[in-house]
Parts: C-alpha cells; sequence; structure tokens
C-alpha cells in the first residue's frame, strides 16, 4: 500500500502539486500521466525523499526497498555486468564478507542466504537482462567510459531492474531506447513481481503493463483502473459529465442572479432575494477540464513532384572510406511512401537516414533524388542545439529570412506558437514545446519529405497522438525511426529493416517483427531474415505473391492519400465560403462563383478518387 496524501509543492512561486491525494493497492501496477509540466517527475521525486513536500506526506510499510535511477549515469573502468551485479548491494556484502569469515555458523548463515536470494544465479540473470537491453557479451565486458550517455543509462536501468526493489519508480524508461529494446522491457515489466510506479508517454507500455493511471492536472491526481485505452474513456465520460454538469449549474446561477436582481429591492420579496443571494455565494463553480490550445501539429504541403522522390541503386555508405556501415542499397521511396526503419541501435538506421538526407553520399553505387525535392530532416541534436536565450520568433525570422514578418508568424502558429509562445525564450519552454519548435524550424520550407528521427522522446502522449494526426494529413513522404510502436503502427504503409549491413523490406505486419524480437530466433510472418522454406519454386511463388500484395496496398495507399488530400482541400474551400477570416490567403482573393466552381471540381475528383479507393481496397482483400 503506498498513500499520497495531500501532498503540495510549491516551486519557485508556482504550486506544482495541490493537496494531491491518491491510495494506491498492494503490488499495483501504476502509470503515472499527465501534460509535460505536469508534475509528474516532482511527485516521484516525493516518493523516493529527494524533495521534501511543502505539506502532506507519502506513508508506505517500513523498510520498503525503493529503486530509482540516479540523475548521473554510470562510468569508470567497471563493466557493464559488473555495475548491474554491483546493484545487489546485498549479494556483494555476502559475497564480500564470505572471503573473510572464520565463524563456521557465520559462514553456514551466509551461504543459506545466498541461496536464499538466488545469488548463485544472479550472473546469468544479469546477463538476460543486458542482453535484452541491447548489451551483447563483448559489450557486457567493455568499460563504462568507452559507451555514450544513453547506453550508460541503459547500463543504469539494467542495474534497477536486477536489483529488483519492492517499489520500482521508472521515469520515462525507454527515453534511451530503441525498438527492440522497448518490447523486451514491456514484457520484462509484465511479470514483475513487486508494486511499481512508471512515468510513460508509450501508449503501449501503458495499456500492456499498468493495471491503475494516476493521472495528474492542474496540480491534482485522479485514480483511473484499467490501462491508458481504459482511461480515455473513462476521462471522456468525466469530461462528458463535467460539462453537463456545469452546464446545469451556469443556467441555476443564471437564474438565481436573475430573481436576486429583480426582488431586491422589494420589501415582500427582499428576504427570498437574501436567501438566493446567500445560495450564489456558497455555490462552488464546476470548473471545465482545461485543454491546451497550443497542442498542434500542421506540416505545410509541398507542391507536387513526379515519383520517384529518392532511388537508391547498389549504394554503399558509411563514415571511413573502405568500411561501409551499409551495403547494396537498393530502395525507391515516392511521394505518397511512408516508411519505418526498424532494427536495433547501431545497424545504421541514423546512417541510412542521413543519406536520404544527403547528409552523407554513398560510397559506391548511385543515390538519384529529385532536383527540386526539398527535405526536412528531424534529430534530437537539434532539439538539444536550440539557443536557450532566443524566442521561437527570433529562431523563425533568422531561418525564414527575407520572408515577411506575417509569413514567419504563420508558421510558428502552425506549431502551437501564437501570441506570447512566439516571444517566450526558449530556455522557458518544455522539452515538448522545444521539439515542436524544431520541426516547425525544418518545415518552413515545406518539404516534399519528412525524416524523422525519435519525434516523439520528449512528447506527452496527447503531443504524440497530435503528431500521428499531422503526419497522416501531411501530403510528402514520411520515414520514421521510432521506439513508439504505436505511432509507427498508424502512420507507416512500409517497413524496412536495417540489419547485418543492409537495409531490406520486411514483408511482415508490425505483429509479425515484435514476434520475431520477442521470440528471439529472428523468424517472424514471412518477413525476417531467417524466414523457412528453401525450394526454388516456393521461394518464386512466395516473392510473386508479396509483389502483387506490395502492388494492391500500394494502390490502396495512393488512393486514401488522394481522398485526404481532396477532403482538406474541400473543407479550405468551405472555409473560404462560410468563414473567410479564417481561411488561407489565397483562396480569400477568389470570388464567391470561383469557389463554388473549385467546390464542384472537387466534389468530382473526390468521387473519382472514391471509386479507384473502393477498387484498390478490393484488390487488396483479393491479394490478401
Amino acid at each position: 500500500m503506498l498513500n499520497i496524501n495531500g501532498i503540495t509543492v510549491r516551486l519557485g512561486g508556482r504550486t506544482i502539486l495541490d493537496r494531491a491525494s491518491a491510495a494506491l493497492p498492494p503490488r499495483s501496477r501504476v502509470g503515472l500521466i499527465g501534460r509535460n509540466g505536469a508534475g509528474k517527475s516532482t511527485l516521484m521525486k516525493v516518493m523516493i525523499g529527494s524533495l521534501e513536500a511543502d505539506d502532506g506526506e507519502i506513508e508506505m510499510p517500513r523498510k520498503t526497498r525503493i529503486g530509482y535511477i540516479a540523475q548521473e549515469a554510470p562510468s569508470g573502468l567497471t563493466t557493464p555486468i559488473e555495475a548491474v551485479l554491483a546493484a545487489d548491494t546485498e549479494r556483494a556484502a555476502l559475497l564480500a564478507e564470505s572471503e573473510t569469515a572464520h565463524d563456521p555458523d557465520r559462514i553456514g548463515e551466509i551461504h543459506e542466504r545466498l541461496i536464499a536470494i538466488d545469488a548463485y544465479t544472479a550472473d546469468a540473470r544479469a546477463a538476460r537482462i543486458l542482453v535484452g537491453l541491447g548489451f551483447d557479451e563483448e559489450m557486457q565486458n567493455r568499460a563504462l567510459d568507452s559507451y555514450s550517455g544513453g547506453w550508460k543509462m541503459r547500463v543504469a536501468l539494467a542495474s534497477l531492474l536486477f536489483s529488483e526493489p519492492d517499489l520500482l519508480l521508472l521515469d520515462e524508461p525507454s527515453n534511451h531506447l530503441d525498438l527492440e529494446a522497448t518490447l523486451w522491457l514491456e514484457n520484462f515489466l509484465k511479470n514483475y513481481p513487486a508494486m511499481m510506479v512508471v512515468i510513460s508517454h508509450e501508449r503501449d507500455l501503458l495499456n500492456n503493463v499498468v493495471d491503475t493511471i494516476l493521472h495528474l492536472e492542474q496540480g491534482k491526481v485522479t485514480m483511473y483502473t484499467g490501462g491508458y485505452d481504459s482511461f480515455e474513456r473513462q476521462r471522456a465520460e468525466r469530461v462528458a459529465q463535467l460539462a453537463a454538469a456545469k452546464q446545469a449549474q451556469d443556467a441555476q446561477r443564471a437564474k438565481l442572479q436573475d430573481y436576486v436582481a429583480r426582488n431586491s429591492a422589494r420589501a415582500s420579496t427582499a428576504k427570498q432575494a437574501q436567501s438566493r443571494a446567500k445560495m450564489l455565494a456558497k455555490m462552488q463553480p464546476i470548473a471545465a477540464l482545461a485543454e491546451d490550445p497550443s497542442l498542434t501539429f500542421d506540416f505545410p504541403s509541398p507542391d507536387e513532384l513526379k515519383p520517384p522522390l529518392v532511388t537508391l541503386d547498389l549504394a554503399s555508405v558509411g563514415y571511413t572510406p573502405g568500411k561501409p556501415i551499409l551495403s547494396r542499397l537498393n530502395l525507391r521511396l515516392d511521394p505518397t511512401d511512408r516508411i519505418a526503419l526498424l532494427g536495433r541501435n547501431g545497424n545504421g538506421k541514423t546512417t541510412l537516414a542521413r543519406l536520404l538526407a544527403a547528409q552523407l553520399a554513398p560510397m559506391e553505387g548511385e543515390m538519384t533524388a529529385s532536383g527540386k525535392m526539398r527535405v526536412g530532416y528531424f534529430t534530437q541534436y537539434q532539439v538539444e542545439e536550440l539557443d536557450t536565450d532566443d524566442t521561437p520568433l527570433e529562431h523563425m525570422t533568422r531561418m525564414m529570412k527575407g520572408m515577411t514578418p506575417a509569413a514567419v508568424r504563420a508558421q510558428l502558429g502552425r506549431f502551437g506558437f501564437s501570441g506570447p509562445k512566439a516571444t517566450t525564450k526558449v530556455g522557458k519552454l518544455s522539452g515538448g514545446e522545444r521539439a515542436r519548435l524544431a520541426l516547425a524550424l525544418i518545415t518552413r520550407e515545406a518539404p516534399h519529405m519528412l525524416i524523422l528521427d525519435e519525434p516523439t522522446n520528449h512528447l506527452d502522449v496527447d503531443a504524440r497522438e497530435a503528431l500521428v494526426q499531422a503526419l497522416n494529413a501531411y501530403d510528402g513522404a514520411v520515414v520514421i525511426v521510432s521506439h513508439d510502436r504505436h505511432m509507427i503502427e498508424l502512420t507507416a504503409d512500409r517497413l524496412v529493416l536495417v540489419d547485418g549491413g543492409r537495409a531490406t523490406e520486411y514483408n511482415g505486419s508490425m505483429e509479425d517483427y515484435i514476434a520475431m524480437v520477442l521470440s528471439g530466433d529472428g523468424s517472424a510472418g514471412g518477413g525476417g531474415a531467417k524466414a523457412k522454406g528453401n525450394k526454388k519454386e516456393d521461394r518464386k511463388a512466395a516473392a510473386e505473391a508479396r509483389e502483387k500484395d506490395q502492388a494492391a496496398k500500394r494502390k490502396a495507399q495512393q488512393a486514401e492519400a488522394e481522398l485526404v488530400k481532396l477532403t482538406a482541400k474541400r473543407s479550405a474551400v468551405d472555409k473560404a465560403m462560410f468563414d473567410p477570416a479564417g481561411a488561407e490567403l489565397w483562396l480569400t482573393k477568389m470570388s464567391m462563383s470561383e469557389l463554388m466552381k473549385r467546390r464542384s471540381e472537387l466534389d468530382a475528383q473526390f468521387e473519382a478518387a472514391e471509386a479507384a479507393w473502393l477498387e484498390a481496397s478490393e484488390a487488396l482483400e483479393v491479394a490478401a
């Protein structure tokens, strides 16, 4: 049992937590969620005792072992396997004592305790955790100082999981992980034997691991049973109930105010008016749930280019002459393609992304790209390199040199930086807001292709959903590297596996790939590297079937993309006809008759596109 009793925390004159209370049952698996800046990490720090609350307390059983990742990553000449084993301090102390103990009784007690805590299988357990987080045997025995900060944080996570605390506290544990390690972590946490509180924006992890959601909003916490999808349903019902209650209360308040105004001056009704005035004073207003109007992503649509955008023909790429990271690359990207790059970190996903973005040139082979193509390439480095002393407006003005102030502000507005937000220093923006600014900067020229390398790291669940919707409405090609499989499943139409120095089409589904990763055998759903069936005719038939299936999929995707585009164009024309103030500038210059003619043309195009989509969908069903 863990009780949060009226916790209040004020930082820098601002109330972060305001009498937050909740009673968490024993062995519960809690997802702590809320918008960026809501106070999730603050509440977790109060739980571990590193931050003292201004009021209230946290209650839990005495001698509860709390596990939490330290802010500083481990370093030095210690190896990852040594660092993980050292995390079990009781085991380490007992082994050290067994080397010097002379009393036979004490030696017996030590060995009994070592057996009880499963100390003799510790090496194997520690190695399994490290392998799951991406460390092969050679990597487990290299000095920590040879690793980057992200890999060191994986060691810290492995150490925490190995120590098996009574209360496991995790703050965004997947931020430094690739998709494969995230899948392993989720599977590990499903079977964790003790209580857990995890701050996460991973919808799948919250659905598959936790049984309770603790939602933090406006300094208060509200508890919901079930995973994230269950939380969304329950919260939607609560929002509707609050809205109805607020509407009823507003009507009652208006009626009382009207009665008091009309009857206060009349002697016969003055007492009743006074009574109703007291009722008004005591009536606690029902507050509507706050929504964030700045939670916006809107990628500008590029002008049309003929396919293909990029073609790789037996290309090789790397950083050292004669030592390519990836070889014999054959890949084609069209304007409507939505591709996710799969594979463990270190296999070359970022290298391929940089090649497609023309930041690297092929060492061998050919790369052909449309001369007019513009590329927007997002990386975490761009977020980190933003000047904290400048405002979003200053950043965008520099990048859009020569453009009018209205155009600069319009691009910022697409990503929620309007009004005071545009002139707030970057140093005061949240991580999610900085990520949005970086996306606004790289899309300022309406790129034909977006390449997004881990775009969700600083985004909360709602922001991720907004990003998914914006990507699906975007008219250009998209290449994604992400550990958020929910995003991949909703946006990617093609999967490319980067592994073993190659990048090849993965013909299975995302579910097949997940099964392959978790099974560890390299095969799943016909898409893995070790797919069975060696007969020549079988291979030929399977290849033909895949080609036919891919052609049907591509046709359906193109037709669907055309429908989305035409729907957006019709909406823009409707807005110009009925709400010119909020319409696109070029449409407001058209007369009403021209707008009606344009609407009629779009209706005809939509009907044709819809017929093509139905035909392609039927063909896809036959191919399946």
